[in-house]
């Protein structure tokens, strides 16, 4: 009886592989070619993993953070969440003086608290980009 009591246990702890859904990447990042080695997003559970993806060069700082955060909403929205879930996220910028700029446009993003975030200088990104931008969102189900 002990032991069917702590299999069946351990089968409610383990995440089960049927609970990760990945969603595709839509594209190449700049600068790469082929099919991506990567999906957009992957679901674990009631967590959502969103890759890093870029702003591909865009001509100024803001105009890369509007892209960047065009395709991460995109891809929230894709798996049936908003930026408001987004809990974790990241920022890559090849520039630290583009802090100000991001952060002007980052703000029209969300609705409710801001997520928890680190901005760090990444020297050269993919494709010329400004900023690369990755995060962990987090709905109940």
């Amino acid at each position: 009886m002990r032991h069917l009591l702590a299999a069946a246990l351990a089968l409610i702890a383990a995440p089960s592989l049927a609970e990760n859904v990945h969603i595709p990447a839509g594209g190449m990042p700049a600068g790469m070619t082929g099919t991506p080695p990567f999906s957009a997003a992957v679901w674990a559970g009631n967590t959502l993993y969103v890759a890093g993806t870029t702003d591909g060069g865009a001509p100024t700082a803001k105009d890369g953070a509007k892209l960047v955060l065009d395709h991460i909403k995109a891809t929230v929205e894709k798996a049936g969440l908003t930026m408001d879930d987004l809990v974790w996220v990241q920022v890559f910028a090849t520039d630290l003086k583009d802090f100000n700029d991001f952060n002007a446009v980052y703000r029209t993003y969300f609705k409710g608290p801001m997520p928890a975030r680190a901005f760090l200088g990444a020297g050269s990104l993919l494709g010329g980009a400004h900023f690369e931008v990755m995060g962990v969102a987090y709905k109940a189900k």
